[in-house]
């Protein structure tokens, strides 16, 4: 007999069935027992008469297999329930290290992320992960509808995209070879490559010796860049329709998931701009911070975001036009010191950074040696602007900001499966 999920329970009504997952937790009452079994769909109540389930080897998460009557019952969750013929233990489940069957966490967070195996079961975290995959699946689908094509760029580098010493090292047979800061020059290369339109969703990694609530020394970075724009606004249109997107996919295929944290999803539509230097100004004319000169730090993020909430009604706010010092080399110059430069804030923190770049091989060529760099290390990069290179820019998301907001998640270490940080390197 083939096992059906959960989900599907309500078309076979009156009909055997087979269900296999785990055992959620375990009532016992005289002669019958009631138990909730749980797969990959949901959960269902489960009778058994009280000798199929010996107490020694039934245990909550052991995995086991059903045979029974599926039965309307308006009291069951999902409003019908199983009548168990037969119970197969498959797999003894060992005493948990952590409680994962309470409507709240009650284990630190670095209880869970030590057993992440278990600590996912929960279902106040499990969810987190299937909303995060519905973003994903909204960002490759929306941009595969606007003419991108998906790319897959090497991790093992010769050098840095951003400069600086943020770089993971390792030796590479006789040579010293780098992980990816970002897929940057991938991209721009790919755009004058004649795809014009490109984008990766991959891990990105940065060698900082931060220990906060908010950095990963890991993370996945949904990057996109496009050719032939106008300008920096161009990106940021296309960042507006696409986040819509995403979050319509989050609604769309996660609705259990939202619905079990009560998470509510933000609208989108015309994001407020506004130039770093007004910023700056408002700032200090409104809450009486000065922050950081030429750049926002944390708090300056969150203020913007508080006005932005509270006077544009947006959870969203562009901050544009950052000082040439603050951006990377290939980003393009403006008038007056600026670079046709972004970032998007969302609900206090910045989750985008992106812009228009430099298409003109010398004036890019220049940029490096302005910033104390040896073109000669930029070579294949730097020949991808001989050969003729249009007016293009591009973005990246930090999926599990992106997805730590949405949730309401305190550290940014609660929406990533496996994370790493400056202290852990397992599971």
């Amino acid at each position: 007999m083939v096992r059906i999920c959960v989900s599907d329970i309500g078309q076979w009504q009156g009909q055997q069935v087979n269900l296999c997952g785990w055992i959620e937790r375990i009532r016992r009452l005289g002669q019958v027992n009631f138990f909730m079994l749980r797969d990959r769909t949901g959960r269902v109540q489960v009778v058994v008469k009280s000798d199929t389930l010996d107490h020694g080897r039934f245990t909550n998460e052991s995995v086991i297999a059903v045979k029974g009557l599926v039965h309307a019952e308006e009291r069951a969750l999902g409003g019908f329930e199983v009548h168990a013929e037969s119970v197969q233990l498959i797999n003894r489940a060992e005493p948990l290290p952590l409680s994962i069957n309470n409507p709240t966490i009650q284990a630190s967070l670095d209880t869970q992320l030590n057993h992440r195996s278990v600590s996912l079961r929960h279902t106040r975290i499990q969810p987190i992960f299937r909303i995060q995959a519905a973003l994903v699946h909204g960002f490759q689908r929306f941009l595969d509808g606007e003419g991108f094509t998906q790319v897959f760029s090497p991790k093992l580098v010769a050098s840095g995209t951003e400069g600086g010493t943020e770089l993971f090292s390792l030796p590479y047979f006789e040579q010293r070879a780098y992980l990816a800061q970002s897929p940057q020059f991938y991209k721009q290369m790919l755009v004058g490559a004649g795809y014009e339109r490109v984008y990766e969703v991959g891990p990105v990694y940065r060698a900082e010796r931060h220990d906060t609530a908010r950095h990963l020394n890991e993370y996945i970075s949904l990057d996109l860049e496009m050719g032939f724009i106008r300008d920096e606004h161009d990106i940021m249109d296309l960042q507006e329709r696409l986040l819509h997107s995403m979050l319509a996919s989050a609604a769309q295929e996660s609705s259990p998931a939202l619905q079990q944290l009560q998470v509510e999803l933000p609208e989108v539509s015309k994001i407020p701009r506004i130039p770093l230097s007004e910023a700056a100004d408002l700032l200090k004319r409104r809450f009486h911070y000065a922050g950081q000169h030429g750049d926002l730090d944390p708090k300056g993020e969150r203020l913007l975001s508080q006005y932005a909430a509270e006077e544009l009604q947006s959870d969203f706010l562009f901050v544009t036009d950052y000082p040439q010092a603050k951006r990377p080399m290939y980003t393009m110059p403006k008038a007056g010191g600026t670079t046709a430069s972004f970032d998007l804030l969302f609900r206090g923190m910045e989750i985008t950074t992106g812009g228009q770049r430099i298409h003109d091989g010398g004036q890019l060529q220049a940029a490096l040696e302005q910033r104390g760099f040896d073109p000669q290390g930029f070579q294949h990069y730097l020949e991808a602007f001989r050969f003729g290179m249009p007016p293009h820019g591009g973005l990246a998301i930090g999926l599990e900001r992106l997805t730590a907001l949405l949730c309401g998640c305190r550290n940014i270490r609660e929406a990533a499966l496996f994370p790493r940080d400056r202290h852990r390197l397992t599971p």
